[in-house]
């Protein structure tokens, strides 16, 4: 019988999936004498992070009795123990071999208050687990569906002796069972404060998809750090941080592009009403500080520094437009226009003797758009001047 019952336990652990250990380090393992008649507390080691269930076993010996094998032995001896929680074999082995006539009862508390008030008074209303009939063994199982593990690490035992005469050795013995995912401590509560902290990042309030936005977020920053090393980190690292993660979840949701063109037109409204240095200020901290500034932006920051006669800031902004986007003419034509204000004439001469037979577009020549560049140069009160020597090469 005792090995058609081992037989169904190792059955059964063989088809159960492997999606977490025994934690037998930090298991407990703890052995007292209980008057007869009184109450006795045992404290668990604590708990480890992400325990979804435990494993523990009483036994009650008699006088001179000794346990034939530990819990943790008998784990030891299973290939794989997750099967124990799928039936009532496995518990059955795991009872003790040897076991005396003496009884108690029990339960097991989650609080040290709750625990000390059936120490006092043997009060078990609030007890998360309690066994009111008498046993001189047993061996259970209780996972996270039950309320022992609301609130670890540590959990109390509390036992009551039923003897009326002799005293009881009782030997209590707890194995945690650890979850890969539930160890590295994110809950639904600790997720809340990737949550808020997500909610407070300076783009938030313009996205269109911010369900779909925090739960990337949150997926990203729980499988790049456990809950211990948020807590760990300071508030700056975690600004740092979070706009990092902010800006990859941006990316991975597909929102990058919807967020940097309100940005831009944020940057056109500051523009229209000619407030140039918000428009510049705003263009470079918001689209190009965040690495996701696109050719077309270092171009708009251009013509914002033409029209304020930054001609050297100018040449910068267009070289680096370019060299994001060397197929968009508009960009050599309107660096070879600041070379023109910066009087560099021959090496604006060189671009447009280059391109000039090139269109801009598929409905504009290089030449029409240059003639266009230099009325609007015009317009703004720029000199052009130097402009008549281009437009002799391209005439």
């Amino acid at each position: 019988m005792k090995k058609l019952l081992l037989l169904l336990c190792i059955t059964q652990i063989s088809f159960a999936q492997k999606d977490g250990y025994w934690d037998k380090e930090r298991a407990t393992t703890k052995e007292v004498v209980l008057t007869a008649g009184k109450r006795i507390l045992l404290k668990t080691e604590a708990l480890p992070i992400g325990t979804t269930e435990f494993l523990f076993r009483i036994t009650l010996l008699d006088e001179g009795q000794k346990l034939t094998s530990s819990l943790v032995s008998v784990l030891k001896a299973i290939p794989d123990p997750t099967g124990i929680s799928q039936g009532t074999a496995g518990l059955i082995h795991l009872t003790s071999a040897i076991s005396g006539d003496d009884t108690c009862t029990y339960a097991i508390f989650q609080e040290a208050n709750l625990a000390n008030a059936f120490l006092k008074e043997g009060t078990t209303a609030k007890a998360c687990f309690e066994q009111k009939d008498k046993i001189n063994k047993e061996a259970r199982m209780l996972s996270s569906a039950s309320l022992c593990l609301t609130n670890i690490p540590h959990l109390w035992f509390g036992f009551e002796s039923q003897n009326w005469v002799m005293s009881q050795k009782i030997v209590l013995e707890v194995v945690p069972w650890v979850d890969y995912k539930a160890s590295r401590g994110w809950t639904k509560q600790t997720k809340h404060e990737i949550e808020k902290m997500c909610a407070r990042l300076d783009f938030f309030d313009q996205l269109s998809k911010k369900e779909i936005f925090t739960g990337t977020y949150i997926k990203l920053f729980t499988d790049r750090f456990t809950y211990t090393e948020f807590t760990n980190m300071l508030a700056a690292e975690k600004a740092t941080i979070a706009t990092e993660i902010g800006l990859l979840a941006l990316k991975n949701t597909n929102q990058m592009n919807e967020l940097m063109e309100q940005k831009r037109k944020i940057a056109w409204d500051f523009y229209l009403k000619k407030e140039y240095q918000k428009a510049i200020s705003y263009i470079e901290k918001e689209i190009i500080e965040t690495n996701w500034a696109q050719a077309k932006d270092y171009s708009a920051l251009g013509d914002i520094y033409i029209e304020t006669k930054q001609f050297f800031k100018a040449k910068d902004s267009y070289s680096k437009a370019i060299a994001l986007d060397a197929h968009q003419l508009w960009y050599q034509l309107k660096l070879a226009n600041t070379l023109v204000f910066m009087n560099e004439i021959k090496a604006a001469k060189e671009i447009h003797l280059k391109y000039k037979n090139n269109n801009i577009d598929a409905k504009i020549s290089w030449i029409d758009q240059a003639k266009l560049d230099i009325e609007f140069y015009r317009s703004k009160g720029l000199a052009i001047d130097d402009f008549k020597k281009i437009l002799r090469i391209l005439e």
